[in-house]
């Protein structure tokens, strides 16, 4: 079995997001990036998969950006994936043309399943997955929060706003992961110093025949104001009276 693992370069979450003073882009200037979350829940997953497998399974994790997308890479090698590939690309991509160009890449690598995060946290468009499946013409299910294999396919448990609702897909197919389907593993310092080492396949937007023809135009960023104030009380009941006449939540 080949999975393949798409990965985002998104800034770290545990830091403070600054936009430039004209709006039109973040502040990167020592700012660090990671592995998109939900994709590192995916990298675990394929993982887990190759793991219980009985028959060889391979994962390849790849991404599509600039050089800096190998940081993210190699962490999915240290992590375990088996092969990483950069798609080269210089150019901002909206959901659709990362899909086109996913979509490319599959159609040359044959992965049995894509498993890929459910949305990038910098943007949170979460359009990626399904926009893929689409252009594959597979079978998907997305905001998966626990898979298992089963006789003709996967069986897919998913959290909607009504519950839990599981749905069974034929392979290949494409499947977004959620928070709840893991919880992504460290990688040791033995398998961050290997990763360090391994090859990363680079390929061109050429060599995939793929065009870019953006369809989102992001026009300016702008910071939202912080309403949060933090007022320290004496006893339960003074923040009682306080949540009731003064905020009004009660």
């Amino acid at each position: 079995m080949k999975i393949l693992v798409p990965i985002k370069r998104v800034p770290d979450t545990d830091q403070k997001i600054q936009v430039k003073p004209d709006g039109s882009g973040i502040v990167t200037d020592g700012l660090p990036f990671v592995i998109n979350p939900f994709d590192a829940i995916a990298v675990e997953e394929a993982l887990r998969i190759r793991e219980r497998s009985t028959d060889a399974a391979e994962v390849l994790a790849v991404s599509v950006g600039t050089e800096a997308c190998k940081a993210q890479l190699r962490t999915a090698l240290a992590m375990g994936a088996d092969n990483a590939t950069l798609i080269l690309c210089d150019a901002p991509l909206d959901p659709w043309n990362v899909a086109c160009v996913l979509k490319a890449f599959a159609q040359r690598y044959q992965p049995d399943l894509i498993l890929m995060g459910k949305q990038g946290v910098d943007d949170d468009h979460g359009q990626t997955g399904q926009m893929l499946a689409a252009l594959l013409d597979w079978p998907q299910a997305t905001f998966a929060s626990k898979t298992e294999f089963i006789t003709g396919g996967l069986r897919v448990t998913r959290e909607t706003d009504a519950g839990l609702e599981i749905v069974r897909v034929s392979l290949p197919a494409v499947v977004t992961a959620d928070l709840r389907l893991n919880e992504p593993r460290y990688a040791s310092m033995t398998s961050i110093m290997k990763a360090r080492k391994k090859t990363i396949e680079r390929i061109t937007m050429a060599d995939l025949g793929v065009n870019i023809e953006p369809r989102v135009e992001v026009l300016g960023l702008e910071a939202v104001p912080s309403r949060r104030k933090t007022v320290r009380v004496g006893s339960l009941d003074e923040l009682l009276v306080k949540l009731r006449d003064e905020e009004k939540v009660l």
